[in-house]
């Protein structure tokens, strides 16, 4: 970090009105762009399991459970957001990445622990993508499949090719240098979300208007013949888990905040757009995961847009996933981009004299001018190659997406976030705002707990079902 740092500091005699405080490029972004980026990566594909989770939980649990997330996830972004900057939240020193800030605030091995969390969620997540990927390209297959030859008809197709394209796409994509790069992806994948959330909003409604929406509970999926309470109980903690996942961007948050411009301060511009986004997320989640569930009932699929609760009208269902899909390979970049940054500053500081890591080769392909890293190029492709084998081979969409929830949602959203808080503020131990602050550390510690076990539950009764690589929607 270090010498990275150090490599983009501009003498003293040089300084200029395009370079901030720490030497780098001027950073030029706003409240607007940072809540574009936020919805990129919230109001993702996990939107559209929701419904399921609804289901699983009831009314009141669900509806409870989403608010409550929103209103936790808030109160810690905006911690987050005051630790940008070190010890002083306005001018102190730039902590450009989250270990580093774990590092400064906490000391000791902390940052250790919070980059394993980290960036194992990070590469899990784009696993996630390309099973999500996959999944919608699949589902406008068969919404035309089932269009021309029937709803009864046999409309099963492999997901294998559909995740080699994705990769193969992604491989290209993967070659832009850094995340201050991807606010034009960005803003396209962010409209296309607020697209197909709308579509399976919509097509909730229009089922629940026309009288043929399926009854619903205020505890959810009633135990009996074809559901134990043993699968009940273990139902819910994956939705709890599916939920989580739909209100993270820790993985990001300080990437985001690295693109801000430092007038007004980086931390009041991020609280803002916390607040914006986080607001318009819950809005969204309780239309989607509401309507969806009053459509369907006890009998809502993983997925509204690719469980085929919908065949018709069919080219609105195939739109729907086409916005997916546009979503996913920007969303994609915005979660890989903070994991290859720090793959290749580390390969800096191990190797600095290095031409094949560090030398930038000027290139032109047909009428496109860029700079090619070979570095960058042969191992963020080996990246995505075996981030697309591990989704072939475990396809399992909203089981998978609730694990990756459950895992970061604890330690990214709540455990460091309050610590970093704590000795920022120097609160003292036994206060009553400390117990207060732990109490809520432990309850999320519980529910990051108990859902983590009914995502692997669910995940291994879906592996014991299906040959491994053969996988067909």
């Amino acid at each position: 970090m270090d010498i990275e740092a150090a490599s983009n500091v501009v003498p003293a005699t040089h300084k200029s009105v395009d370079v901030d405080d720490d030497g780098r490029s001027k950073r030029t972004g706003d409240v607007l762009t940072a809540t574009t980026h936020i919805i990129t990566v919230v109001i993702g594909a996990g939107v559209l399991a929701l419904a399921w989770a609804m289901a699983q939980l009831g009314w009141i649990a669900g509806i409870g459970i989403m608010i409550a997330c929103s209103c936790i996830s808030i109160l810690t972004y905006n911690f987050i957001a005051d630790c940008y900057r070190y010890p002083d939240p306005v001018t102190g020193k730039r902590n450009y990445t989250y270990m580093q800030a774990v590092n400064s605030y906490l000391g000791g091995k902390m940052h250790v622990f919070c980059g394993l969390i980290l960036y194992g969620k990070l590469a899990g997540v784009t696993v996630g993508y390309a099973i999500t990927t996959s999944t919608s390209l699949v589902a406008i297959k068969k919404a035309i499949c089932f269009h021309e030859k029937g709803h009864d008809s046999y409309c099963k197709f492999s997901n294998n090719p559909y995740m080699i394209g994705f990769g193969i796409g992604q491989i290209f994509l993967s070659q832009i240098p850094d995340f201050h790069k991807l606010t034009w992806l960005s803003t396209i994948a962010a409209i296309t979300s607020f697209g197909y959330a709308f579509i399976g909003s919509g097509l909730s409604l229009a089922v629940v208007l026309s009288g043929k929406g399926q009854p619903t509970s205020l505890t959810g999926v009633k135990v009996g013949a074809d559901l134990t309470e043993a699968d009940k109980i273990w139902r819910v903690f994956s939705a709890m888990g599916n939920i989580a996942l739909a209100c993270s961007f820790a993985t990001v948050v300080y990437d985001i905040m690295d693109t801000l411009k430092s007038d007004p301060p980086e931390n009041q511009q991020m609280k803002k757009a916390n607040v914006i986004g986080i607001t318009m997320m819950t809005v969204l989640f309780l239309a989607c995961g509401g309507l969806g569930y009053a459509a369907f009932g006890e009998h809502t699929p993983g997925n509204i847009l690719t469980g085929f609760g919908f065949y018709e009208p069919f080219w609105l269902v195939a739109l729907g996933n086409v916005c997916i899909v546009i979503h996913i390979v920007g969303a994609y970049q915005v979660m890989a981009q903070p994991f290859f940054r720090i793959v290749e500053m580390g390969a800096n500081i191990m190797w600095p004299h290095s031409d094949f890591i560090n030398k930038e080769h000027p290139t032109k392909l047909w009428i496109f001018k860029f700079r090619l890293n070979m570095f960058r190029l042969v191992w963020r492709t080996i990246f995505v190659v075996i981030g697309t084998i591990i989704a072939m081979a475990m396809p399992f969409f909203h089981a998978f997406l609730a694990l990756l929830g459950a895992i970061g949602f604890w330690p990214l959203i709540v455990f460091f976030p309050i610590q970093m808080h704590i000795a920022q503020r120097n609160i003292k131990v036994a206060s009553l705002k400390w117990y207060a602050l732990q109490l809520l550390n432990f309850t999320c510690f519980l529910i990051t707990v108990l859902a983590a076990i009914g995502s692997i539950r669910e995940i291994s009764k879906n592996i014991s079902k299906y040959r491994i690589f053969t996988y067909k929607q």
